[in-house]
């Protein structure tokens, strides 16, 4: 319930800073991308202003998750490493209580003999 509550305290304050951002630059923009002729209209695109700042948002957000994501990679090695090696001696420990199991059963039954 509370992790509700803090979504809908963020995401309305974001939601409406978002929408006030499209509506007050919603005019035309063009994104020249020949930069020797930037009068060229093949290699230019015409867009509100708003969607240039969405797409660079979003691809900024895109290029930090993906660092983010890259830069961690050692944890999540040492993470997978850490466990295998868990499993490793939790199936130790296991055979080994088998073995201690089947040595205190076989010393039961030539007991009761």
């Amino acid at each position: 319930m509370i992790t509700r509550i803090l979504k809908f305290v963020i995401v309305v304050p974001v939601a409406i800073i978002l929408i006030v951002l499209s509506v007050a630059n919603r005019h035309l923009v063009t994104l020249a991308l020949n930069p020797f002729r930037p009068e060229d209209g093949m290699l230019a695109l015409s867009l509100p202003l708003f969607v240039f700042l969405f797409l660079a948002l979003m691809i900024g957000v895109l290029l930090g998750s993906a660092a983010t994501w890259l830069a961690q990679g050692r944890h999540r090695k040492r993470a997978r490493d850490e466990a295998h090696e868990a499993r490793k001696w939790r199936e130790e420990a296991d055979r080994q209580r088998n073995q201690l199991t089947q040595a205190t059963t076989q010393k039961l039954i030539s007991a009761s003999k």
